[in-house]
């Protein structure tokens, strides 16, 4: 039988293994003239490589997190990362797996509260972007936030710009004060760095920097238009709140309680880190400069 239709023992035993539940194993060996032993062999065989693999992947986890920014990658990026890496092709649901087996976690979120700014707003603009953040090219659309970290000599203030086409952070700065000034300096910034088209929409919450007369007139010299979130929704500038939640949970949370220029000097290496190496989904697993390289060559292509 087996040399009239050239099928192997190890077909037959996984026609066995499918059909177990129809019929019994041994009346289906018979049938299929192999023995019970030899597939019970199968059996025992498959078991053993199921968990020769687990262990690989588990023993290839904690090489992956080496990298502290790494630390919280959950089973979607180390599955991606395992196979890029490792050669290890495994789905993520048996990552997960093996974590929750194996009591690996990612790095949990604090949060940290500042008193609620209290100052006028001036100059508040409509939402344009209304919550669509995929974006058709390169300087589009960019969006604009700052977030608190605490230091163990005080607060600091990072002021972010992105671009939402690639995810990439195209200009950040971090002051010692929440200032117009800083907001201002870092727009000029990416403006000189970039040096896109009139016309580049920028997204911000209502926040007194962004609704000042110097940062509207800015704005308005350098040919860009003003969008805002409408007031009290987070939501609305969700992209560049992920952004800056991801920095805290992956290294400023890690880091623990820091001096003001160990923290600074860590900010610029986790940007560095995000633009170049961090894997984002929603770029089909691929860091925001690969992204920008990899639709590059398919205009040019």
């Amino acid at each position: 039988m087996l040399q009239e239709n050239k099928i192997t023992k190890k077909e037959l035993f996984i026609f066995v293994e499918i059909h177990r539940d129809v019929h019994s194993i041994s009346k289906i060996c018979r049938a299929l003239e192999v023995s019970r032993s030899g597939f019970n062999k199968f059996q025992n065989n498959k078991t053993t490589e199921r968990k020769k693999k687990d262990q690989w992947i588990l023993d290839s986890i904690p090489e992956v997190r080496k990298n502290r920014h790494k630390r919280s990658y959950g089973s979607p990026r180390l599955k991606v990362e395992l196979k890029d890496e490792y050669g290890i092709i495994t789905s993520e649901r048996r990552v997960s797996r093996i974590m929750k087996e194996n009591d690996i976690s990612v790095n949990s979120t604090k949060k940290f509260k500042t008193g609620k700014e209290k100052s006028e707003r001036e100059n508040i603009a409509g939402n344009i972007v209304k919550r669509k953040f995929r974006v058709g090219r390169k300087n589009e659309v960019w969006v604009t936030d700052i977030t608190y970290i605490w230091t163990s000599e005080g607060w600091l203030y990072l002021s972010s710009i992105m671009d939402l086409f690639s995810r990439r952070v195209i200009a950040y700065d971090i002051g010692k004060r929440m200032t117009s000034e800083l907001v201002i300096d870092i727009l000029t910034r990416a403006f000189l760095l970039e040096e896109p088209e009139e016309g580049v929409i920028i997204h911000s919450d209502q926040g007194s920097q962004y609704s000042s007369r110097e940062y509207s007139n800015l704005l308005k010299k350098l040919g860009l238009v003003q969008s805002m979130s409408r007031r009290g929704n987070c939501y609305d500038n969700a992209v560049i709140e992920s952004f800056h939640a991801s920095l805290k949970k992956e290294m400023v949370y890690v880091e623990g309680l820091v001096t003001m220029r160990y923290m600074k000097a860590m900010v610029f290496d986790y940007i560095e880190f995000y633009n170049k190496e961090r894997r984002h989904s929603f770029l089909g697993n691929v860091s925001p400069i690969e992204f920008e390289k990899l639709q590059k060559k398919l205009v040019l292509g």
